[in-house]
């Protein structure tokens, strides 16, 4: 065998299956909205996409039957049930990004807040809150958090903050955005998975285990998130 002869074969099979991937990742989908179904926390869209028909699902925004929207990716499920619509999907495609224009970021409908260092982006779609809480029960503030975090690593801590986003049954979690007043380096908004229900504008405190560099797949990233926590009384 020519190992000489196979090298640059190799080479330009990996490289054609790289460039596939990549290409793949990046492809828009267009699709046209036929119908719209709306609870608490997403939007469910029943979209066409040349000749098929799927359902996606968003955090709530505002949609319109007939308007035509973008996306990348997402997470597919199926046989998932809503139960806030009583009802039981077949298949629903799950999607943090919704977009106007097949274009860059900077002009999303929807944004779900990934806090990821590697992947720069605004840490929450809310405004940083001017808050002021009282910690008596061992609570650690979100700009200790951040700063430290390697030493919080796999340690269970306590937060007290502010609810800003609560979204219901994504990946079999409710998923909480806190804030506490605090930042450090500009983040000042935390991820929280829990099965608790809260309602934005709570003011709670949670008690979880700390993880770091999560990856939860289609583009759910997380440098820092608290998972597993529960309502502390």
């Amino acid at each position: 065998m020519n190992f000489k002869k196979l090298i640059p074969l190799v080479l330009a099979i990996t490289f054609s299956i790289v460039n596939y991937a990549q290409t793949h990742q990046s492809i828009f989908h267009e699709v046209k909205v036929q119908e719209i179904l709306q609870v608490k926390s997403y939007t469910y869209l029943f979209v066409e996409e040349g000749t098929s028909k799927k359902w996606l699902a968003v955090p709530s925004f505002e949609a319109k039957v007939g308007e035509t929207y973008f996306y990348k990716g997402g997470m597919p499920m199926s046989n998932f049930k809503s139960k806030e619509l009583n009802k039981t999907f077949e298949s629903v495609l799950f999607l943090s990004d919704i977009y106007k224009n097949p274009i860059d970021k900077e002009d999303t409908t929807f944004k779900h807040s990934t806090n990821i260092e590697s992947k720069k982006v605004t840490p929450s779609i809310n405004k940083k809150l001017t808050l002021s809480l009282e910690r008596t029960n061992g609570e650690v503030s979100i700009a200790d958090l951040l700063k430290n975090k390697e030493t919080y690593e796999g340690k269970t801590v306590k937060i007290k903050g502010k609810v800003t986003k609560f979204n219901s049954q994504v990946m079999s979690k409710n998923w909480i955005h806190l804030q506490d007043g605090s930042e450090y380096n500009g983040d000042f908004d935390l991820t929280i998975t829990t099965n608790a229900e809260a309602k934005v504008g709570d003011i709670i405190t949670i008690e979880g285990t700390v993880y770091l560099n999560k990856d939860f797949g289609y583009g759910y990233l997380y440098a820092v998130i608290i998972e597993n926590a529960v309502l502390v009384k």
